[in-house]
């Protein structure tokens, strides 16, 4: 045989292997910006919920109007910070998670404030829209998990030894994890005004 087959052959099989890690790293990589697209779908579902609710709230005439104020600041904010799948970094997805929170706190200040509006809780116009966004926050949560459950494999696939080599090559970096907001772990002052 002669001298010049085996290196070749070498050379083939590593050539063979290289495209194999790269196209696995682009379906992985595919499936992770999937996932963040899911999110903002749900994120943008519940944007789209916010302005339907407000107009119900709205029309209670005599509905505090800063806490109605707050919530259309939160979702201004909210709607104002997008990030590009291709590259998911640590800090953007702590800005998108603070303003996300922030919107969820302004709701919830919203929700506690309609307990004083019989009226408005009454109205199956604000009870359907109510139901609906707390379905909206469940679709968020299942998006936002299954976001993490695409980053796992593609990070373990692109940082695993020799794999790593190529991925590096090719510009697959490793992506950051949806991570809940400082303090999430406690559960939130809810504080009824009877006055």
């Amino acid at each position: 045989m002669k001298k010049w087959i085996l290196p070749l052959i070498i050379i083939a099989l590593l050539i063979f292997w290289g495209v194999g890690v790269n196209n696995k790293a682009v379906t992985l990589d595919e499936n992770v910006s999937e996932s963040w697209s899911n999110v903002e779908s749900s994120y943008q579902r519940r944007n789209d919920l916010i302005g339907n609710l407000v107009k119900t709230v709205q029309g209670a005439a005599d509905f505090e109007k800063n806490t109605l104020t707050a919530v259309i600041e939160a979702r201004a904010k909210a709607t104002s910070i997008n990030i590009d799948p291709t590259n998911i970094t640590p800090e953007k997805l702590a800005q998108f998670n603070k303003v996300q929170g922030g919107l969820s706190g302004a709701l919830k200040s919203l929700l506690v404030t309609v307990e004083r509006y019989p009226d408005l809780k009454a109205n199956q116009n604000f009870i359907e829209l109510q139901s609906q966004l707390e379905g909206t926050e469940n679709r968020i949560d299942v998006a936002r998990t299954r976001f993490n459950e695409a980053v796992k494999p593609y990070n373990t696939y692109v940082r695993a030894f020799p794999r790593s080599f190529i991925a590096k090559i090719a510009g697959f970096d490793k992506k950051a994890y949806f991570e809940s907001e400082d303090g999430a772990e406690n559960a939130p002052d809810v504080e009824f005004d009877f006055n």
